[in-house]
């Protein structure tokens, strides 16, 4: 299956990371390229971009597609969070922008043998963005307690009848396993009054996003590593983050907020003692969202909201 994907807020974000021709730019999150390409074709001879990604597929469909600017890419196979190390060991210790675009790409959704899709009857339950990792949605899905499910499906589903979708999942896998994603969407079906399946989208979609966050560790790893991201840029450099779900944006909203004003001094002190200086400012200060023409044309990208921080 050929590796597609429509890039979101593509305009949006190029203009936004200000490009220098001469400078270094990084995305974390690869995926086709179509970000990069769109980077790559605005530097110069002595410009650098560097494409992070832990999908083998992406990694590939991306290698092709950046081929003709090859003098000025590497392509790491890896997760963002070790974006500091990973740069550090090419001896890359500052960068000029950053592009996170944490949207599950179509080529994922579309094939049914990665797992993610709640619209393939007879798919295996796989969700991993890296196949290097053993622990698959399927282990998640019979291994966890009915309370660790509940909070899964409660904290990154959003799911008001998330204790009833993880109870009827618990008495479900005493009969059998539960294997493929037909099945686990049959489960959720049942869980959900019939009067509330007829509206607000497919009763299985919170779920689904529920389990693949907790599998991949989404919400952590984007916590854990925005402020290091902050930290790699140069005075004027760009960090663009384009998120999908409230739960993202709410954690990138508050990083770029506490990097603004970090200063831990009671609200009453007259001058700040605790010494701590904002790292620079949010660009963005409401997120910026696709156009009516973009979402016709891509109606995945709807969700998308894309905030901007400049290092100062």
């Amino acid at each position: 299956m050929e590796f597609k994907h429509k890039s979101v807020l593509l305009e949006e974000t190029i203009e936004y990371l200000k490009i220098h021709p001469d400078g270094i730019y990084v995305d974390g999150t690869l995926g086709g390229g179509g970000h990069a390409y769109e980077v790559c074709r605005r530097l110069s001879e002595k410009g650098r971009f560097i494409g992070i990604d832990q999908d083998a597929d992406a990694i590939k469909a991306a290698a092709g597609r950046l081929s003709e600017f090859e003098d000025r890419v590497q392509i790491i196979r890896s997760n963002y969070c070790e974006m500091q190390e990973a740069l550090a060991e090419r001896g890359i210790t500052k960068v000029d922008g950053i592009v996170l675009d944490l949207g599950v790409s179509s080529y994922q959704l579309d094939d049914p043998a990665r797992g993610f899709t709640y619209r393939a009857m007879d798919a295996p339950l796989d969700m991993r963005m890296d196949t290097r990792q053993n622990f698959t949605a399927k282990e998640l899905i019979n291994t966890y307690s009915e309370q660790e499910l509940y909070r899964v499906i409660r904290n990154y589903g959003e799911d008001k009848f998330a204790k009833n979708i993880a109870k009827h999942i618990v008495m479900a896998r005493k009969e059998k396993e539960i294997e493929t994603t037909g099945e686990l969407t049959e489960i959720v079906k049942a869980a959900i009054p019939a009067k509330v399946r007829m509206s607000g989208g497919h009763p299985a979609k919170r779920t689904f996003q529920a389990i693949r966050i907790e599998l991949n560790r989404e919400l952590e790893v984007l916590q854990d590593s925005l402020e290091d991201m902050i930290h790699l840029l140069n005075p004027g450099g760009r960090l663009c983050i384009i998120t999908f779900h409230s739960l993202e944006d709410r954690v990138v909203k508050n990083i770029y907020k506490k990097s603004e004003n970090p200063c831990t001094c009671p609200s009453d002190f007259p001058v700040c003692v605790c010494g701590k200086k904002p790292l620079g400012k949010a660009v963005t200060r409401k997120p910026v969202t696709p156009s009516e023409e973009e979402m016709e044309h891509n109606p995945r990208s709807k969700s998308a909201k894309l905030r901007v921080f400049e290092r100062i």
